[in-house]
């Protein structure tokens, strides 16, 4: 075949109509605005354009078992956080009042220190009475220790001890004293105690100076003898006088302990009388009879001390108050933003001692985010739960169940200075996990007890209906803005153009973004320009003027990609004719706003039975998305052309100048106009731009981003020179999104550009070639003189080629 073709051996392709400037873009009508400006409009109390979570977020708060937390799915910026507040802090709910929860040393079992619990506010009350009783008894016990009548019978008891010691061991005296023997006191070094001595010539010496009386010649060395065999019977018999007198001591001891306990008990019950009239809980109770004890049991923590003496420790005595609910009306809502896991579930403190040891005890015990909202609600990020060390699984347990055990995390150390392993929690509270569609997809793909512990879920949609009540919920949005952060009032044509951006965001005219932290940007920002002009009322020329700035502050990648298409860095026609060659286009994300740019893609044909090779694969650029695409398209080129024949061709398709990764199938339609082009020998005009992904059947198919992707285009035509003959082919399907910048409506209304909405392939290559696509005759075959046509006859060549070739292997 040669090439190029005469313009006579080709028929042209009948007329193709643009799309009129009216339906690239949505303008809100004025008299939908509810007011002339923002004064006559009452701001929004409610929440906008999310009746489906809402629905579902109430009803997981309000249904009461186990398992019915709610996991919210949904967009950053669509107010889930601020809706999730308000909600839950309206809710009507029979919520059960919050308790104060302490925790107090036990008497039984130190290492478990016992949780009490109060009716809010009773807990700091409870803290405080303890400690004026304690302190009270700390002045009146040592004054009690003192009284004559105390001291009297604490005598009397210590004179008996002494008067029936002194009995025994003087009947023992005379019992040894026939034998030589006298009963004295010996001091070895800070003891002293009761010794049998040997009287020799009135003098009482240690049975071991027994030696020196013999060498003196005082005794004879058989007399010693006898003297020490006597002094080990009665040895003996002193041995059980002493033991019998530790006892007797031990047995007085308490005499006087008991008549101390006896003394004081009257006064410390009364101490605690009216705590018990105070706090009636049985718990409470019984901890403050075993505290009772263990004073009456330990009076010597008491007494006074002398000077240089240290204080007596009475932290056993303190409250540690871990939940102070005081003040707290109706269910507490806590929304927490560094769940870290002591943040979370709260921890148990350490200190070091001079020593450098660690030590602990129950005044350290520091409660978390989740037991300040127990009775109530837990707000947290998925993402930062995830994250967090140990938090994801401990969460888990804690609602599984319903027990909080608070123990501290040494994710460093590893070493604990106390055992202490505080009493249990019982919680009654609901975990509200903020996230989006793909954590939560992991989560039920991975987390088996997930489902049983998050039973609900809130989608929080990104888009509402575009109709005249959601310009009126609009217009109440930036009314609250404007009244909560003292703006200027808008005026309905600054309404109207917030309301248009609302729709230009969620890339169609029938709904409107309800991304209102965006909105609310615009909002702020078109004050400020209007501020800057001194005007009385924001108009529709801020609200633009603050778009554009935002897009300006936001378009530096955007400006370079169209620096390089400006210096032919990037090689890029809108003019001319190139076969096998054609503009596409993409999206690019920007860090505030996607852009859209054109992008070269050329297809290479040529005889043999490779197929079509898709080289950004071939070279691992390719995503998933855009290989599928690649191969429907082979499934269209199999469905046109190799119903009577193989399909025996080799091709190549390539996106021009790509360095970086291609992925999605919305070019797939633009690289079969390129395939087409390059089997058939019909140039592309480059003046043109296409977009659309397609099926096996030749069926244009919508795709995302078309606004970006039409605009960018026509920048780099604007810059070239808009010559009235260049456009972009769209699918018909994305009509209904556009919302196209008004200066690219201008340039279509003043026919210096041209925007195709297409529905098959068909139509879309007879507008780049200007030749008909063709349709086949009642034989099957595709008319002379069409696109089709010349690509079949090329495809029967190629074929041709092929067989020979492996003839002639």
């Amino acid at each position: 075949m040669a090439y190029p073709l005469r313009p006579t051996d080709l028929r042209p392709a009948p007329p193709h109509v643009a799309l009129p400037a009216d339906t690239l873009r949505w303008t809100c009508p004025l008299e939908t605005i509810p007011a002339e400006t923002t004064e006559g409009v009452e701001p929004v109390e409610g929440i906008i354009g999310q009746e489906r979570a809402i629905k579902a977020l109430q009803m997981g708060v309000e249904l009461v078992g186990p398992g019915y937390n709610v996991f919210v799915c949904g967009l950053s910026g669509t107010g889930k956080a601020t809706t999730i507040q308000t909600i839950l802090e309206k809710i009507q709910l029979p919520c059960t009042p919050p308790e104060d929860l302490c925790y107090v040393h036990n008497f039984r079992d130190e290492d478990r220190p016992t949780l009490l619990r109060f009716p809010a506010g009773q807990g700091a009350r409870f803290r405080d009475e303890l400690a004026e009783a304690i302190g009270v008894l700390r002045q009146r016990i040592p004054r009690a220790l003192e009284e004559d009548e105390y001291l009297k019978k604490r005598q009397s008891i210590i004179d008996e001890y002494g008067r029936r010691e002194a009995e025994t061991f003087e009947a023992f005296s005379q019992t040894i004293a026939p034998d030589g023997f006298v009963l004295g006191r010996v001091q070895e070094g800070q003891v002293v105690h009761p010794e049998i001595l040997v009287k020799i010539e009135d003098k009482a010496v240690m049975i071991g100076d027994l030696g020196e009386a013999v060498q003196a010649g005082t005794i004879t060395e058989e007399q010693a003898e006898a003297l020490v065999e006597k002094y080990r019977a009665h040895r003996e018999v002193l041995q059980g006088l002493f033991r019998a007198g530790l006892q007797l001591s031990r047995e007085y001891q308490k005499l006087v302990a008991d008549h101390e306990k006896m003394f004081v008990s009257v006064m410390v019950q009364l101490v605690f009388t009216e705590m018990f009239e105070l706090f009636p809980d049985a718990k409470v109770a019984e901890y403050l009879a075993l505290l009772i004890d263990h004073v009456l049991a330990n009076l010597d923590l008491f007494r006074e001390r002398g000077q240089g003496e240290d204080e007596p420790d009475l932290t056993m005595y303190e409250v540690n108050l871990v939940i102070d609910n005081e003040g707290v009306d109706g269910c507490p809502v806590i929304i927490e933003t560094a769940p870290s896991y002591t943040n979370l579930f709260g921890t148990i403190e350490r200190q070091q001692d001079t020593q450098g040891f660690w030590f602990t005890d129950f005044t350290r015990i520091k409660a978390g985010s989740i037991l300040r909202a127990q009775g109530g609600f837990l707000v947290l990020n998925a993402a930062d739960v995830l994250s967090e060390p140990g938090v994801w699984r401990a969460l888990q347990r804690v609602l599984i169940y319903r027990k909080l055990d608070i123990q501290a995390l040494d994710l460093i150390t590893q070493q604990t200075a106390s055992a202490i392993k505080p009493e249990s929690i019982d919680l009654n509270l609901k975990v509200i996990l903020i996230g989006n569609n793909e954590i939560y997809g992991l989560l039920m793909a991975y987390e088996r007890d997930f489902k049983k512990i998050f039973k609900v879920k809130a989608d929080f949609d990104y888009e509402m209906p575009n109709t005249e009540l959601a310009v009126h919920q609009y217009a109440a949005l930036i009314r609250k803005l404007v009244s909560d952060e003292g703006l200027k009032h808008f005026d309905n044509t600054a309404i109207a153009a917030v309301v248009e951006y609302g729709a230009r965001r969620s890339d169609s005219k029938d709904k409107l973004t309800t991304q209102f932290s965006v909105i609310a940007d615009i909002v702020r920002e078109a004050h400020y320009w209007c501020r800057k002009n001194s005007n009385r009322y924001v108009m529709a020329e801020h609200v633009h003027k603050a778009i554009d700035e935002m897009r300006e502050r936001h378009g530096l990648f955007e400006d370079k990609m169209q620096e390089m298409i400006d210096r032919e860095v990037m090689l890029i026609d809108v003019e001319g004719e190139r076969v096998g060659q054609i503009n596409g286009l993409a999206v690019y994300g920007g860090d505030r706003f996607d852009f859209g740019k054109p992008s070269r893609i050329t297809a290479a044909v040529g005889a043999g039975e490779a197929g079509i090779i898709n080289i950004e694969r071939e070279a691992h650029m390719s995503g998933s998305t855009h290989d599928k695409g690649v191969l429907i398209l082979t499934g269209y080129m199999r469905e046109t052309f190799a119903q009577r024949q193989p399909l025996a061709l080799s091709a190549s398709l390539s996106f021009e100048q790509s360095y970086s990764g291609i992925d999605g199938d919305s070019a797939s339609s633009t690289e079969i106009y390129a395939l087409l082009s390059a089997l058939s020998g019909i140039p592309i005009r480059q003046q043109y731009a296409v977009t659309g992904s397609v099926n096996q059947k030749g069926d244009i198919q919508p795709i995302g981003g078309v606004n970006e992707k039409i605009e960018g285009f026509f920048d780099v035509c604007r810059k070239r020179g808009l010559t009235g003959m260049q456009g972009v082919l769209i699918p018909v399907q994305n009509v209904a999104d556009l919302m196209l910048r008004t200066d690219v409506v201008d340039a279509v209304r003043a026919g210096r550009f041209r925007i195709y909405a297409v529905r098959r392939i068909e139509e879309g290559i007879e507008i780049l070639t200007g030749v008909e696509a063709g349709s086949r005759d009642e034989e099957g075959n595709f008319e002379a003189g069409t696109v089709f046509g010349l690509a079949a006859a090329r495809l029967k060549e190629l074929l041709a080629v092929s067989r020979k070739r492996r003839a002639k292997k």
